[in-house]
């Protein structure tokens, strides 16, 4: 199954599935006027027993719902929070070859999948331009993320991975768009990432339900799906999305420890390794320039899809000033 919202040629916002392939792709609304919202907190069984109904209504009438030309999509889901992971080690030592001059890979990355929280407000469609910040450094990140669904009622809370599998709904393209220059000054701060991060994150082009993918998971738990990523038209980077360090229902599990996770919310893969970021690649001496406005950046990824964007023009920013330094008195 498919999931997706778009924007219909009225204005209308549309919520429901994809049905058919090539031409003959069509959006279908929910029945009983349902979203992605509540089809998430309903859980897998639920949005199939929808998706049937969907089926029999189309063997009746096969005009029913929309061309997908006719639409434009936008984020197939409006999530409660974006965590976003760092599993792939070749990433990792790529990167880190680019800020401290040597491929290392500090021993905390193997004890735990680290990742932080990005801004859910910011969320971007295919097909969107993105507009940049101030950046002189625009790079993307190439990533597979998973869509939580409600299991039963349960809360999503400090689960195992076996429980964490069944709250994986499906899954959705995702590029985590990043300032590496902003982002290399945060972070000596020892805290963030924040403004090299925070101005956008593409996902779509729609959810792909997690049925759907189990013919790639491989004997260790891990989705062996092909990542690539092209800029302009060339391919800049591809890999397995195999290669990462722990498997989805893993990154669920450890996000959920002490803590919940709840329908709509979205699990970055972090961003794959062999090219899947500029960022990678300066690490290993390629002179590829950084994104500018006018660039164009397609991702696919194999059983979910492809998002498409293009760069927008940066976005002067008011000006701050500096800290102020500790010269003041302690007490009045």
């Amino acid at each position: 199954m498919r999931i997706a919202r778009w924007i219909s040629a009225d204005g209308s916002i549309g919520e429901g599935f994809v049905v058919g392939e090539a031409e003959a792709t069509r959006v279908v609304d929910f029945p009983d006027a349902g979203t992605v919202a509540t089809v998430l907190a309903a859980g897998l069984s639920a949005a199939r027993t929808l998706h049937d109904r969907v089926g029999s209504a189309l063997d009746v009438d096969a005009t029913l719902g929309t061309e997908l030309a006719e639409v434009r999509l936008i984020a197939p889901v409006a999530p409660p929070s974006v965590r976003d992971f760092v599993t792939f080690e070749e990433h990792v030592e790529g990167v880190s070859a680019g800020v401290e001059g040597k491929s290392h890979v500090a021993d905390e990355w193997y004890e735990a999948p680290t990742f932080y929280f990005t801004n859910p407000h910011t969320i971007r469609a295919t097909g969107d331009v993105v507009a940049i910040p101030e950046t002189r450094r625009l790079d993307f990140e190439l990533e597979l993320a998973v869509v939580i669904g409600g299991v039963d009622g349960s809360t999503g809370e400090t689960l195992d991975t076996a429980a964490a599998a069944d709250h994986i709904f499906g899954y959705t393209v995702m590029n985590d768009w990043s300032a590496r220059d902003l982002q290399a000054r945060e972070m000596k701060v020892r805290l963030g990432p924040c403004k090299g991060k925070d101005f956008g994150t593409t996902l779509g082009p729609w959810i792909v339900t997690s049925d759907e993918l189990e013919q790639f998971v491989d004997s260790d738990g891990f989705l062996a799906v092909h990542a690539e990523v092209h800029v302009n038209g060339t391919l800049v980077g591809e890999d397995l999305v195999s290669n990462m360090g722990w498997t989805f229902p893993e990154l669920v599990a450890y996000a959920s420890r002490n803590s919940v996770v709840v329908p709509g919310d979205v699990l970055g893969s972090g961003t794959v390794g062999n090219g899947g970021c500029l960022g990678e690649l300066w690490g290993r001496g390629s002179s590829i320039p950084p994104l500018e406005p006018g660039d164009e950046v397609r991702m696919i990824i194999e059983g979910v899809g492809e998002i498409v964007n293009v760069v927008g023009d940066r976005v002067p920013a008011p000006t701050l000033p500096a800290a102020r330094t500790r010269t003041r008195q302690r007490t009045r």
